[in-house]
């Protein structure tokens, strides 16, 4: 089996946000988002693009297609507030009750939760056969995710293919409510500026950005994205400015697309500031960012610049992961 993992709210809000040409929240196999609260909870908000789960008659919570269960990417599910694992020996209650013999109905199977509490770990344990991955619950809930990302809460229930070829992704969160990354159009847009309280704009491409909040501060390096252009002359100068904004709230690092010159300062950051080795840098924004890929000329400039901060180079650039 697959095992389940606990989802810390901002991962599950940079899976949401992942974009190659398109949103990938429109690619079927994907995401499945599972809200196992109650039908009155599901109606009045939830997260966006999340199903709730389906009940028997007689109240039993139906597990969806084993098919589509299979070839998904992420599966998550999430109750009101579950904050841990744990869940009241609930497999032995089930190996007593024999439940976990029964055969599966065709494309759905049905199982009894009798505690409201830890509704999610319950059901996500019976998803665990079924998918490649582990079930991921949501830590904390829909309560920590809304209080965090109250602007993913939505009461559509139904997302038509088109809706979801144009939905707008935000960018990427790499320190939680502090450090975003993204690309050239999410920095021009008001209202993410707006929902992530950014009020300093850290701008790696040759484009001025035209829109920011009044009174924000910005920093713009112009750098090609080019083998030759050189961004570790201003490594320094993108550091100082990030930590100094940070006290006053959010950042984004952005460049054209949010793909090689942004994750580039990103990284030079948190190895600057979070004590992160190339490789420990390289592994977070790849986390948070799947399609990030600074091109060769950066990545042999991240390497130069681990080696000034540590005074040796700890991370080998030669390995086909760089």
């Amino acid at each position: 089996m697959a095992g389940m993992a606990l989802c810390d709210p901002g991962r599950l809000y940079n899976i949401l946000n992942q974009q190659r040409r398109l949103s990938r929240l429109a690619e079927p196999n994907y995401l499945c988002l599972l809200d196992a609260r109650t039908q009155r909870e599901y109606d009045e908000s939830h997260i966006i693009t999340a199903r709730r789960i389906e009940q028997s008659p007689t109240g039993e919570y139906l597990v969806p297609d084993s098919e589509e269960l299979g070839c998904v990417r992420y599966c998550v599910v999430y109750d009101c507030e579950t904050s841990s694992l744990d869940c009241c020996d609930y497999e032995e209650e089930e190996k007593e009750k024999g439940t976990h013999s029964k055969p599966a109905l065709a494309n759905s199977f049905l199982i009894s939760l009798d505690a409201e509490e830890g509704t999610a770990v319950q059901y996500a344990r019976s998803l665990e056969q079924f998918t490649r991955h582990p079930v991921l619950v949501l830590k904390g809930g829909y309560r920590r995710f809304s209080a965090c990302y109250h602007f993913l809460r939505t009461q559509k229930i139904l997302w038509m293919p088109q809706e979801l070829d144009n939905f707008q992704p935000y960018p990427v969160e790499i320190l939680p409510a502090k450090l975003y990354m993204g690309n050239f159009k999410q920095a021009c847009d008001q209202q993410i500026q707006k929902d992530l309280k950014i009020k300093a704009q850290v701008n790696i491409s040759e484009q001025p950005a035209t829109l920011f909040a009044e009174g924000g501060k910005y920093l713009h390096i112009s750098v090609p994205d080019s083998l030759e252009a050189d961004l570790f002359s201003s490594f320094a100068t993108i550091c100082h400015f990030i930590d100094a904004q940070l006290d006053h709230g959010a950042v984004l690092v952005f460049s054209s697309l949010g793909i090689s010159r942004s994750s580039t300062a990103t990284m030079a950051y948190l190895m600057h500031s979070c004590q992160f080795s190339l490789k420990r840098a390289w592994d977070h924004v790849l986390k948070c960012k799947t399609n990030m890929r600074p091109h060769r000329g950066f990545v042999k400039q991240l390497s130069d610049w681990e080696t000034q901060i540590y005074g040796a180079t700890i991370t080998d650039i030669s390995e086909p992961n760089y």
